[in-house]
């Protein structure tokens, strides 16, 4: 896999791509997507993880609730990680991860995710780089054994925003009264750190992608929902299910 420098990869999308033709294709999309998770739960055979990353206000609430908001919520779950809890921590760094993971029949998503304990732990020294690369080791092993003993198809997205995106959507969390609630002072000294994070996410792009990451820019959330739409219906197609029959009594 070619190494991953962020600063060369657009959070645009293309020039020449239109806006309300793509909106379009992705409503085409989101139908198709219904069917799709539909049937993913009839036949329960498969497992998706769907693992959304990105600095903050990079736009992974939006993402969730555009692209998986119109399907049956009986077959799709969200669990987002927040600081782990004094249980949590008495524990290896993925108990709490696979406590949640998939089971068959089911979509999956990871707002924020595992790859926490390689990011934020490493940018605030709480972790050494010995200790990331061995936490990077077992996050590999973690996702084969998930693809290998569940059946489960992992999809990897970094959502790509820019620091001039960034500050204006923390800004409108104070100025907007429906996105005050997420509102959140410590964002903007995490901002602060922004050069870090790229290259805690870029040691971690070369280092974790045994299952490979999608790198989905996210300043425009009509492009966003797009790339992840479509990623998505690729992976449901590639499982080749089929509704099962009659039961036999």
């Amino acid at each position: 896999m070619a190494t991953i420098k962020l600063k060369e990869i657009s959070t645009l999308a293309p020039k020449d791509f239109d806006k309300e033709a793509i909106k379009e294709k992705t409503a085409g999309i989101l139908e198709k997507l219904d069917d799709l998770q539909n049937l993913l739960y009839a036949e329960s055979k498969h497992a998706v993880l769907v693992i959304l990353q990105g600095m903050d206000a990079s736009g992974k609430d939006g993402a969730i609730r555009k692209v998986f908001g119109a399907m049956n919520p009986q077959g799709v779950r969200v669990q987002s990680f927040k600081a782990p809890t004094p249980e949590e921590l008495s524990h290896d760094f993925l108990w709490r991860i696979h406590a949640v993971a998939p089971p068959k029949g089911i979509i999956q998503l990871f707002n924020r995710s595992h790859y926490e304990d390689v990011l934020i732990t490493r940018v605030h020294k709480i972790i050494d780089d010995k200790t990331a690369k061995i936490r990077m080791k077992a996050i590999n092993d973690f996702e084969q054994l998930l693809q290998e003993h569940n059946s489960t198809t992992i999809l990897k997205f970094y959502m790509h925003i820019s620091p001039e995106e960034q500050k204006q959507r923390l800004q409108e969390r104070i100025s907007d009264p429906t996105k005050q609630w997420k509102y959140n002072e410590r964002d903007f000294d995490e901002a602060k750190l922004w050069d870090d994070y790229m290259a805690a996410y870029e040691d971690c792009f070369e280092h974790c992608n045994d299952v490979p990451w999608t790198v989905v820019p996210a300043d425009q959330n009509w492009y966003k929902e797009y790339i992840i739409a479509s990623t998505l219906q690729k992976a449901l197609e590639k499982l080749d299910m089929e509704y099962p029959g009659l039961k036999k009594s």
